[in-house]
């Protein structure tokens, strides 16, 4: 497969058309892809892959339709992809139109036109293209099918993803054989191991559920069987499970039915044994009845007559409790006036003590006793203490004023205080304002001046790093002249020895000509030199004659050396060409002191950098203290403004202050404040009030109890009583009431009851027989109705187990039947299984079927790496296959290396960074070759290889660069997609993606 030409149109960030023509970049064999981060380097091969496929690689493919659209492509552009290439021998051209959201041609918004793909084929004798197909379908398969590899195998050999193989050389074998398994397709071999899986689960499972059926049934028949029966000791799947359980079965019915007959004979005997007991437990029980009927019935008789006389009294106190009733409406009353009188009593004393504990000292000098003085006495003293304390609001006034002058005046001297201490700092800053602002003038200067150096220095940088590079260049090409001029050398001499040879032979051809020609001549016929039909003496070939064939292959040994010799010629002037080129930019100078030169610019250039990135704080420090400067000033003037208000405030503050307090000192009197004196008022107000009215209550409920206790004496005197004390003794409440009417009740029920007893005949003539034998009775009946019980569930039992044990046995014996061809298709897949899997002892390398095809692959891919891991490590590394098993993994899929240095064998994880880089180069391009073979041997002129080239060093690169040079005989071309800057002097065919705002374009370099 090679790839001519690509046009892209709107596709990912192309916002217009662009073109890359392969023809051109492939002319020089190697040609380098590189570009800035984002600009669209990977978009290219994209392109490549959905022309192809119709989706992008790997996890991009999410993204068809829309997100393949440029952002920046114009509305009314479509995306489109046109890739033309030849493959299988034909020269195709595939087109692709993702589907697009377009503007309506008429109105607004937008319509969706569908997916389109074209495909055409050159035709060289017509000299123009022809229509192939427009199906999607159709176009998939045809290209399919002339690649022989599906989209993941064509990024995989195609777009050699160096990471994947990095990580593939360090995966284990799982990872490993994820990845094989994509590129191979081995998933036919994986279906088969799944396949016999399942169905030696199936079939397992198939066997287990029988052999657990057949143990279940025999558990059940051991159960109904009980000790009669004896288990197999054998687990599911043992051999000759099925005949022990048939067997024991067999001997289980038998017993079982002996046991029924024994059960029926038990039974008869028992249910007659049974009927004799309970007719005598009746006859017995209904004795016991009458008996104690009758002695009950006179001990109910004998406790009447000991409670006579208490029923007697309950009857007299039932009376008085009526006659009581009457006198209760008055004795309520008189009980609720007395206990209101009491409390209201109670409070007077509390009040007049409370007074006369607060204020009977003072109120004694002033008032007299005014604390025994009744309700009107103690409403009067409490109406002048209330007028007095009016008198004193407008004192209490000015004292909350003059309580305020004090506060204003406090804070009046904590203002002056502080305006001090402002006034002091502000003046001890601005006395060093100048020295300040000096400083930072002098710093500001001093970064102006290292950042003007550094630009300087910034613009010599660039010159010197290019000329450093040069030189090393220089240095590496001289080398490279003295090895391209020796090769040369050798190879002009091969080309003069293979041309002296040739001449060689054509001279000793011409020599035999004549027997060569005489060969050709027949009798009759012309001779073709001279026309004579005679040929009387043809000359003979002797012994070392030279034919036709030996001087052609002299000839072609000659035309190849002379090409090789002319192929080192050329590659003798692109070296010396460079080489002019870095000594012209070099110059003479050593590579040590321009390395030093530049070494010494970057530490200047770092210097002066440092020292300027003090110019931005310094210019923030002087502005921060400029306004400082002007805050402190500020604040300085502002505190002289204050303290001259201050004065006159303060004066008037203390002329108010004298006034109040003489007002103050003729209010408060002997108390401590006007406040403590208005506080005292208040407090005798309220005891004087409180007092008041707790007496009138007093007098109040005094009258009233009188009135109470004349109307229950008269109630009493009435009802029968001679005192009211009388008639509340006998009062009852409702539950004493109810209790004793119960008992009233109780007694004539109980008595009535009694008489009818002993009236009875059947009682009297029960009580005259000797005392019956209940005990006696019961445990006859008892012990006949425990033996009939016992004897009918001993012939259940056994006839539900003779039942039980025939079902069982049935149903086991269709099992073993059902069970003995799932057991042999078992055994036969369990060990097709085993085998694939490589879980079974005949696989001693316990390797999967898939494994085992992988690691077949995997060994053909070693064998094609190791070809180029030899010439890129300059014969230091192999790669080797191992199907040694890693810990407890399975064998198959091991991927070593051979350090030929050390001879010995190690995992390949243990490779520095550059090492892995060439070593999964070499394995990228062996499991290329590989999978080409696979698909049909289809060719690969295209090779793209991405990233990974910076972690070597120059000598590695040009090793890991040679053997990309050899993937070029017979017209191969490699394009390297990379960021190492070294790369774009070596490589000179070059395809730049410049990333610009309006979207990225395409150019090609050093072509043409």
């Amino acid at each position: 497969m090679r790839l001519h030409r690509l046009d892209i149109t709107a596709f990912g960030p192309f916002g217009g058309s662009q073109t890359v023509d392969f023809d051109e970049l492939s002319a020089a064999g190697l040609f380098l892809l590189h570009g800035p981060t984002g600009a669209g380097k990977t978009s290219v091969l994209d392109a490549v892959c959905y022309a192809l496929y119709g989706s992008v690689p790997g996890a991009r493919q999410a993204g068809q339709g829309t997100t393949l659209r440029s952002d920046h492509a114009a509305p009314g552009t479509r995306t489109e992809i046109r890739l033309e290439l030849t493959v299988a021998g034909r020269r195709l051209e595939i087109t692709r139109q993702p589907p697009w959201e377009r503007p309506k041609k008429r109105g607004s918004g937008t319509t969706l036109d569908k997916a389109q793909t074209w495909l055409r084929e050159y035709d060289a004798t017509a000299g123009a293209w022809k229509d192939l197909s427009r199906s999607h379908q159709e176009i998939g398969e045809e290209v399919a099918q002339l690649l022989g590899m599906s989209r993941e195998q064509f990024c995989q050999v195609v777009l050699l993803p160096q990471g994947d193989f990095a990580r593939f050389l360090r995966a284990d074998a799982e990872a490993r054989a994820k990845l094989l398994g994509r590129l191979f397709d081995t998933r036919r071999f994986a279906a088969v191991e799944q396949r016999l899986a399942e169905r030696r689960r199936a079939a397992e499972a198939q066997v287990r559920e029988g052999d657990a059926a057949l143990l279940a049934d025999a558990h059940r028949m051991q159960q109904a069987a009980g000790d009669t029966m004896e288990l197999p000791e054998l687990a599911p799947g043992e051999p000759g499970l099925a005949e022990a359980v048939l067997s024991a079965a067999a001997v289980a019915r038998g017993t079982a039915r002996e046991l029924l007959t024994i059960a029926h004979c038990r039974l008869t005997a028992a249910e007659s044994a049974h009927a004799v007991a309970g007719r005598a437990w009746d006859e017995a029980r209904e004795l016991d009845r009458l008996q104690r009927r009758f002695a009950e019935a006179q001990e109910r008789a004998a406790h009447l007559a000991e409670r006579a006389e208490a029923h007697r009294q309950a009857q007299a106190r039932m009376e008085r409790a009526r006659k009581a009733e009457a006198v209760a409406p008055a004795l309520e009353l008189w009980e609720s006036a007395d206990a209101e009188h009491r409390r209201a009593a109670a409070a007077e004393a509390h009040a007049r003590g409370l007074l006369r504990d607060a204020f009977g000292e003072m109120l004694g000098r002033a008032h007299g006793t005014v604390t025994d003085a009744g309700a009107a006495g103690l409403a009067t003293a409490a109406r002048r203490a209330t007028e007095e304390l009016g008198g004193l609001e407008s004192a209490r006034r000015a004292e909350q004023r003059l309580a305020e002058l004090v506060a204003e005046r406090v804070d009046l001297d904590r203002q002056e205080r502080a305006d001090e201490d402002v006034r002091l700092e502000a003046e001890t800053w601005l006395a060093g304002w100048e020295a300040t602002r000096a400083g930072l003038q002098a710093r500001i200067e001093s970064a102006q001046e290292a950042a003007t150096r550094a630009e300087q220095l910034a613009v010599r940088r660039e010159p010197a790093r290019q000329r450093l590079a040069a030189a090393r260049m220089r240095d590496q090409l001289a080398g490279d002249t003295d090895t391209a001029a020796e090769q040369a050398g050798l190879a002009r001499e091969q080309a003069l020895k293979a041309k002296a040879h040739w001449l060689d032979v054509k001279e000793q051809r011409l020599n035999g000509i004549a027997a060569e020609l005489a060969a050709q001549l027949t009798d009759g016929e012309p001779c073709a030199v001279c026309g004579a039909t005679d040929h009387p003496a043809p000359a003979r070939k002797d012994a070392g004659h030279v034919d036709r064939e030996a001087e052609e292959r002299a000839l072609a040994a000659y035309q190849q050396a002379e090409e090789q010799h002319a192929e080192q010629e050329r590659r003798l002037g692109v070296v010396r060409e460079a080489l002019a080129a870095a000594t012209a930019e070099a110059g003479d100078t050593p590579t040590n002191q321009l390395a030093e030169a530049a070494d010494e610019l970057e530490r200047l250039y770092a210097q002066a950098r440092r020292d300027a990135s003090a110019l931005h704080p310094a210019h923030e420090e002087l502005r921060r203290a400029e306004d400082e400067h002007e805050r402190r000033t500020a604040a300085h003037q502002q505190t002289a403004v204050r303290a001259a208000s201050r004065v006159g405030r303060r004066e008037r503050l203390d002329r108010e202050k004298a006034t109040l307090e003489a007002e103050l000192a003729q209010a408060r009197g002997a108390a401590e404040s006007v406040a403590a004196r208005a506080a005292q008022l208040e407090r005798r107000v309220a005891l004087l009030t409180e007092a008041a009215d707790a007496a009138r209550a007093a007098e109040d409920t005094a009258q009233r109890l009188k009135d109470a206790d004349a109307r229950l004496a008269d109630a009493a005197f009435r009802a029968g009583f001679d005192t009211p004390q009388a008639a509340a003794a006998a009062l009852l409440d409702d539950a004493a009431h109810r209790e004793l009417q119960h008992r009233l009740d109780a007694w004539q029920s109980e008595e009535a009851a009694v008489r009818a007893l002993l009236a009875e005949t059947d009682t009297a003539a029960a009580a005259q027989q000797p005392p019956a034998d209940l005990t006696a009775a019961e445990r006859a009946a008892a012990l006949a109705a425990q033996r009939l019980r016992d004897a009918a569930s001993a012939r259940d039992a056994a006839d539900r187990r003779c039942a039980e044990l025939d079902r069982l046995s049935l149903r086991a014996s269709a099992g073993v039947r059902r069970l003995a061809p799932l057991r042999e298709e078992y055994d036969r897949v369990a060990r097709l299984a085993g085998l694939a899997a490589g879980t079974s002892a005949d696989n001693e390398r316990r390797m999967r079927l898939e494994s085992y095809v992988l690691a077949a692959r995997l060994e053909q891919v070693a064998a094609a790496a190791t070809v180029r891991l030899r010439r890129m490590s300059s014969g230091r590394y192999t790669l080797v296959h191992s199907d040694d098993r890693s810990g407890r993994g399975r064998s198959g899929l091991g991927l070593h290396v051979v350090d030929a240095w050390t001879g010995r064998e190690r995992d390949t994880a243990t490779l520095s960074g550059g090492e892995t880089f060439f070593a999964s180069l070499a394995l990228a391009l062996g499991l290329a070759d590989v999978v080409t073979d696979e698909a049909g041997g289809v060719r690969l002129d295209t090779l793209f290889i991405d990233e990974g080239f910076g972690s070597l060093d120059d000598q590695t690169l040009d090793e890991v660069l040679d053997v990309l040079d050899s993937l070029r005989e017979r017209d191969r071309s490699v394009g390297i997609v990379s960021h190492v800057p070294d790369l774009r002097r070596r490589i000179h065919a070059q395809l730049e993606v410049v990333k610009g705002r309006s979207g990225s374009v395409l150019r090609q370099r050093g072509v043409g």
